[in-house]
């Protein structure tokens, strides 16, 4: 018999992605979505809508009623230093509730989306790998603290009536992304010729279809209680901007932002976001982010799921060819 599989934040990013990965079983879709949100990104993936909010008890329930398993993803990323509050009610108890609702409707198998700004730092030239150990202390960055307080509070329920699994994706770039994140107008920003120099320092990017199907294996081969680390390749902002140059043959900034400078820019940049009601490309937090040491290691999850990853060059252009297709890249 077909399971009934809920999937929560569908319309963002990795929600998308993974609906489409999902559509390749015979099991009844739900995709769980604001009300108001755009859901043209997902209305032919052959999945039923539900409208509702992570707020929601009753939201929930409606949408969890039979369900076997949930896949949660509903969030807000925010790498600025706006909305903590927001942050915290979404990220925190609205995972809180999701987890509630699925041990009141028995639903056997919880998969989470975490994300490895929850995980501790390590320093330079150390490889960090999965942890147990998660708490707002640990990290830096009010998305990252909400991320560790949800993942912490999740593992101390992981091994009761509902099974928990938990995955920890770095910076995610690929196709399918609807709702323009940071990373992904910088890319479209530096195609479209709008970038006159570039910032020291990189981080661990890891393709949207990897992810989602990390995803998906996690659901069939996770142990739970667990927690696995979906990562990608260690990128500098200098080599992703000359990827950029190969593909669009836009010539990549040949000018370096000192990190004092950039992190000075990127408070102003925030500041000024808010009045224009617009996403800033750089904060402070994106800047000190670039800086710290993104030596992920996925061996965990290569060894118990199967998961795997594709080139970045690969990624970089099919991320380039899906905005081309948006017309937010110019041809």
């Amino acid at each position: 018999m077909p399971e009934k599989i809920v999937v929560t934040g569908a319309t963002g990013h990795i929600g998308n992605a993974l609906l489409r990965e999902l559509q390749k079983q015979k099991n009844e879709v739900v995709a769980f979505v604001l009300k108001g949100e755009d859901t043209k990104c997902i209305q032919d993936l052959g999945c039923k809508i539900v409208y509702g909010d992570v707020q929601d008890i009753n939201s929930l329930k409606e949408a969890f009623r039979g369900a076997t398993m949930v896949f949660h993803l509903a969030g807000i990323i925010e790498i600025g230093s706006t909305n903590k509050k927001k942050l915290w009610q979404v990220n925190v108890e609205g995972t809180k509730n999701v987890w509630r609702v699925c041990k009141e409707e028995k639903v056997k198998r919880l998969i989470y989306t975490s994300s490895v700004h929850a995980i501790p730092e390590k320093p330079k030239g150390e490889q960090i790998a999965e942890t147990t150990t998660f708490s707002k202390d640990l990290v830096k960055g009010s998305y990252a603290k909400t991320k560790a307080e949800a993942t912490a509070f999740l593992l101390s329920k992981a091994k009761e009536e509902v099974e928990i699994v938990i995955v920890h994706p770095s910076g995610v770039i690929g196709p399918y992304e609807y709702i323009v994140s940071n990373l992904g107008q910088l890319i479209i920003d530096c195609a479209n010729k709008k970038i006159g120099a570039y910032l020291e320092g990189g981080y661990n990017f890891v393709d949207v279809r990897d992810v989602a199907r990390g995803t998906v294996l996690a659901a069939q081969k996770g142990k739970a209680g667990e927690c696995y680390i979906l990562a990608g390749h260690q990128v500098s902002v200098k080599n992703l901007m000359q990827q950029i140059e190969k593909i669009t043959k836009v010539p990549a900034p040949k000018f370096k932002i000192a990190r004092w400078f950039a992190y000075i820019t990127g408070i102003f940049s925030e500041c000024y976001s808010k009045i224009v009601k617009e996403k800033p490309l750089f904060t402070s937090y994106a800047v000190y982010t670039l800086g710290t040491n993104s030596n992920f290691t996925s061996k965990k999850a290569q060894e118990e799921l199967g998961y795997t990853i594709r080139p970045i060059e690969e990624t970089i252009k099919d991320t380039i060819e899906w905005f081309q297709k948006q017309g937010k890249i110019n041809e």
